[in-house]
């Protein structure tokens, strides 16, 4: 009858010294004496009752026996490390690392994270607004929010953004509730450093070309938001940006037809934790999220019947 192993020392000394072919290197990685390496395998050899080593003067040279053994506790000790590892790096599990565009952040993702944090309450938020490329291959960030070029059928974009026409109520005349399309003519017109955009949408809802006053410019979606907040005039922005603002009653829109927009937001993930929980809990908030603002825009957008023209 077989004995049964009563100790598991000498184990890992095995596996490293079949794996180097030498007691001598085992020692050095396991910072042991050679001789203690040794005396740990002689042991576990008399425990087995077979020979896993041939000593010679220079070298020693494993066994049949002892290549089949060692190879088994390679194994066995590499399931081992794995779990021990994915057992250390459990709290990873409860972070989750998010880099986001400044406008993005600042404009729509930012007022909504307590609706997450509700949802999960064991998963910590960490939030970097950064316009700049972040790499999706380390421990750093586990998913990117990035603003480009709109690709139809790209799975990573988030949103089919529109252009639309926003102000702040403070600057409606006394008796005014509302600005309509015949008002922009006498108002300043704000953009994101383009006027090529205001162009199109005078086009798509069937105004007269010229005569407008587009005379401010800002760099990002976020601070053009924040000029039309503050009442600085209409902003033509991405309805993604305005969004919490037109909910918030902080703007208004101008019924008319939103116009596409050739850039969007791209959500990335971290190709090494994709399937992770976290990551997973976090898309499904963010498609729940997409969709309702969805919802609003072809809410807010007039039918193709009562569309201007």
């Amino acid at each position: 009858m077989a004995k049964p192993l009563r100790s598991l020392s000498g184990l890992i000394d095995l596996e490293s010294a079949a794996r180097w072919g030498s007691f001598k290197l085992a020692a050095e990685e396991l910072h042991k004496t050679p001789a203690a390496v040794s005396q740990q395998i002689k042991n576990l050899e008399e425990e087995l009752g077979f020979a896993l080593f041939l000593r010679h003067p220079r070298h020693v040279a494993l066994t049949e026996k002892g290549r089949d053994f060692a190879a088994t506790v390679a194994r066995v000790l590499g399931d081992l490390r794995t779990k021990a590892a994915a057992l250390q790096k459990s709290g990873e599990e409860c972070v989750l690392r998010i880099s986001s565009t400044h406008s993005f952040t600042l404009k729509w993702l930012a007022p909504r994270l307590t609706h997450f944090t509700r949802l999960h309450p064991d998963i910590d938020i960490r939030l970097d607004a950064s316009d700049r490329n972040v790499s999706l291959e380390d421990d750093s960030v586990d998913v990117a929010i990035r603003y480009g070029l709109y690709e139809p059928g790209d799975p990573a974009m988030l949103f089919s953004d529109r252009l639309v026409a926003v102000y702040s109520p403070d600057i409606l005349p006394p008796g005014r509730s509302e600005f309509t399309l015949a008002d922009l003519r006498s108002l300043p017109l704000l953009d994101e450093g383009s006027n090529v955009y205001w162009d199109r949408y005078v086009e798509a809802n069937g105004l007269p070309r010229g005569g407008y006053k587009v005379s401010r410019g800002y760099s990002h979606w976020g601070v053009l938001a924040q000029a039309a907040v503050a009442g600085q005039g209409v902003a033509l922005a991405a309805f993604s940006i305005v969004y919490e603002d037109l909910r918030r009653g902080d703007l208004h829109m101008i019924a008319a037809c939103p116009i596409p927009y050739t850039s969007g937001y791209r959500f990335l993930v971290n190709i090494n934790k994709e399937r992770m929980p976290k990551i997973e809990r976090f898309r499904a908030w963010l498609a729940d999220e997409m969709a309702e603002m969805q919802r609003a825009l072809a809410a807010c957008s007039p039918a193709p019947e009562q569309a201007p023209r």
